[in-house]
């Protein structure tokens, strides 16, 4: 079993912390690795449905996201019912059709800001990627291409106003690295110590938030 099967099995045993759901947020810097862990976690989960906040911003609004986050996925999903989100397009720049997302056993969020201060209290685990913002950035825009240097270079203005004001990474649960295969997995500032441990050095995790 590698480590994220062992993550995986750690996940589904937390509280559900939304409803029926365990809501668990991959954070960190743009360029940081968040989709792929996102991805990676959903295979080893069987198929966990994934909400990717570049979905719910847009060009005007990157980070005035959470009203559409509440109101399209949060409450269905509190009241055991499947969500409709309208994904963004951002090439045509409006909104799109609906998008189920369904009240799974685990759904990921994934973005930047996906630890933000409204959106803590509904989940059940807070990953945080541990690169560091100018390294992110630069693995970013080599990823994007010189045809979205403005993109980014309002983009990086955007995100070091928002984690000034509404920083992630100090309540973290987990910190995850890339490794050349596989992650590595660390206590976040947001972990206690306490005997009722949820997620533990064995699972691959290594965490743990007191037990309920």
């Amino acid at each position: 079993m590698d480590d994220l099967d062992r993550a995986a099995r750690a996940l589904l045993r937390l509280p559900p912390s939304l409803g029926p759901v365990r809501l668990v947020a991959v954070d960190g810097h743009a360029g940081s690795g968040k989709s792929t862990l996102a991805g990676r976690l959903a295979g080893a989960l069987g198929g966990a449905p994934v909400l990717r906040i570049d979905d719910l911003a847009s060009h005007e609004e990157p980070f005035a996201w959470t009203g559409r986050l509440r109101a399209q996925v949060l409450e269905p999903l509190g009241r055991g019912e499947s969500a409709a989100y309208h994904p963004y397009d951002w090439v045509r720049r409006c909104f799109g059709p609906p998008r189920a997302l369904p009240p799974a056993p685990v759904v990921l969020v994934e973005g930047v800001g996906a630890g933000r201060r409204e959106l803590r209290p509904h989940l059940a685990w807070l990953l945080w990627m541990e690169r560091d913002a100018e390294a992110s950035w630069v693995r970013g825009r080599h990823r994007d291409g010189p045809e979205q240097a403005e993109f980014w270079d309002g983009w990086v203005v955007a995100e070091e106003r928002h984690f000034a004001e509404d920083p992630s990474r100090p309540f973290a649960d987990t910190l995850v690295r890339e490794r050349e295969k596989g992650y590595d997995w660390r206590p976040g500032p947001a972990v206690t110590t306490g005997q009722d441990q949820i997620i533990t050095h064995r699972d691959g995790v290594m965490a743990a938030r007191p037990a309920p």
